[in-house]
């Protein structure tokens, strides 16, 4: 078993009101793919802003300190995406404001950073489309681009919210490889994923239903027991041993649909990503 990277203690995510992810503690551990699965408005994307160290209160540290003291280290691929369609901005423009985080936005680009914007580009299959404003391209062609930007950043954690949601079969294989590259080169990776196949494929998995429901490696932490609990009625077992799951993946929670925004606005000096 790989040791801990992530350690969470009473980590509660709240909306107003609303609590969308109850008091939960978990532990994910380094140089492994944990996915986070349970059911729509179960907390997920809330859980990942908490390790990014953008919500919750309770404690949650990556390597011994604290989350938001550690943003520098982790790169957060976010699911939704608006792009301000009347400023043109390329595919090689908004991976490179992956290296924002170490030369800033005004700063002037090292070889380095261009390598690393290079190598992000050329990992997700983006080389031909690399000129391209991002406005002309398919869902799953942007889903790559900002992966790419993700990659392209230094860091030690990649947190990824649904990455394989609405891309073609070329865009999943494409973040699949990439997956599987940063767990090579020893990186931890969180994504969330409300498919039980991709979570059955991970190094662990945390089950989600509003809190914590289980943890570990697959076989343990998906069974038919600990799938009841956070599915309900939804979760249903066939006569021949398979199950089914009821779960209309993106429809909107009131309250509890955490997702955040990302937009894009070449039009300020220097470009920038922003967190709405």
């Amino acid at each position: 078993m790989s040791t801990v990277l992530i350690e969470g203690s009473g980590v509660e995510v709240r909306h107003g009101s609303v609590v969308a992810l109850a008091s939960s503690s978990f532990s994910i551990p380094s140089n492994a793919v944990t996915a986070l699965i349970g059911p729509n408005g179960s907390g997920k994307s809330s859980l990942l802003n908490a390790i990014a160290g953008l919500a919750g209160t309770g404690s949650v540290t990556i390597g011994g300190a604290a989350a938001d003291r550690m943003r520098h280290r982790v790169a957060y691929v976010l699911q939704t995406t608006k792009v301000n369609e009347s400023m043109p901005v390329t595919v090689r423009e908004v991976v490179t404001m992956g290296r924002f985080s170490t030369s800033g936005v005004f700063g002037r680009l090292t070889g380095a950073d261009r390598a690393a914007v290079d190598v992000a580009i050329d990992r997700l299959g983006l080389a031909d489309i690399a000129e391209r404003h991002l406005s002309e391209l398919s869902g799953g062609e942007r889903q790559r681009v900002f992966v790419a930007q993700g990659l392209a950043q230094d860091h030690d954690v990649l947190l990824l919210d649904e990455p394989y949601t609405a891309v073609d079969v070329v865009s999943q294989q494409s973040i699949e490889r990439a997956i599987a590259d940063e767990r090579g080169t020893g990186c931890s990776v969180v994504m969330s994923t409300h498919d039980l196949s991709v979570a059955s494929t991970a190094d662990h998995v945390i089950l989600l239903a509003g809190r914590v429901v289980a943890e570990g490696p697959p076989a343990e932490a998906l069974t038919t027991d600990t799938l009841s609990s956070a599915y309900g009625t939804r979760f249903m077992r066939l006569a021949d041993g398979r199950f089914f799951i009821d779960d209309p993946a993106h429809t909107p929670v009131p309250g509890r649909h955490s997702h955040l925004e990302r937009t894009i606005h070449p039009e300020a000096p220097g470009g920038g990503l922003h967190d709405d």
